[in-house]
């Protein structure tokens, strides 16, 4: 079973309104199918500052965000982008919102760290070293 981190572990976060929205909808929907997941996405989402799309400050993971991030416990570096499900392929680099790692990104900010489980659940710290946002509706 995976373990939700304690809010001590967890670093601020920062959402776009209508991403919340969505995210906590499809969280909502996946439930039934992938409990642990959904919970910490909700629980990311609960503890979020909300914010209009332009007024989200620089640097913030958002859906269809490119994410560089290290794993600093194997110093292991990824880039990928951030997608709703139908969209993900891992060959392609495109994770899942309703992954651990997707659910652990949403809303950094490059340099923050959070200590998060993966897949196993081993908790892994992860840092965000650069986001580079989407264009809007792209």
């Amino acid at each position: 079973m995976t373990t939700i981190p304690t809010p001590a572990d967890r670093p601020p976060l920062h959402l776009i309104d209508t991403e919340a929205d969505s995210l906590a909808g499809l969280a909502l929907g996946a439930e039934h199918r992938i409990p642990a997941v959904a919970a910490m996405l909700l629980a990311e989402i609960e503890r979020a500052e909300i914010h209009s799309a332009t007024d989200l400050p620089a640097g913030v993971v958002t859906l269809r965000s490119t994410v560089e991030f290290v794993d600093e416990g194997t110093g292991a570096s990824r880039i990928v982008q951030l997608v709703f499900p139908p969209d993900a392929d891992i060959a392609a680099g495109k994770i899942s919102i309703l992954t651990p790692i997707g659910a652990g990104l949403i809303g950094l900010s490059e340099g923050q760290s959070i200590l998060w489980p993966d897949r196993e659940g081993h908790q892994r710290r992860l840092r965000i070293v650069k986001v580079s946002r989407a264009n809007p509706g792209g």
